[in-house]
């Protein structure tokens, strides 16, 4: 009895260590600068299958979102980010892809982060 009572000790521990939520709510920072990075992070984060909700600050850098973890991971988000652009901690957006962007919207140009750009978020 107290084998079987172990066991099932073991495998419902197990299970909720690996417990996927339906609805977490996730944040991490992303390089940008105005509201066209706003829009465009915010568009590419809601196209995956399993983000919610998407949204960016371009005063703070902060993404935040509300995933189904059951369909995407955090690193889906970011990987689709950097896609698009945009910089996040572990994923560097391809640099054709960063040359492409509109000038107010080169956050690693020192002279950009600082421009007006005119955000009334």
């Amino acid at each position: 009895m107290k084998t079987i009572v172990l066991a099932f000790m073991t495998v419902l521990i197990m299970g909720i260590g690996n417990a996927q939520e339906k609805n977490k709510s996730v944040n991490f920072e992303v390089k940008g600068n105005c509201g066209m990075c706003k829009s465009r992070i915010e568009k590419a984060a809601i196209k995956i299958k399993g983000v919610k909700f998407a949204s960016w600050s371009p005063e703070t850098k902060e993404f935040q979102a509300i995933i189904d973890e059951r369909k995407c991971t955090i690193k889906d988000i970011q990987q689709r980010i950097a896609e698009v652009g945009h910089d996040s901690e572990g994923f560097t957006a391809p640099q054709e892809v960063y040359d492409s962007l509109p000038e107010c919207c080169k956050y690693r140009d020192p002279a950009s982060v600082h421009m007006d750009h005119g955000n009334k978020n």
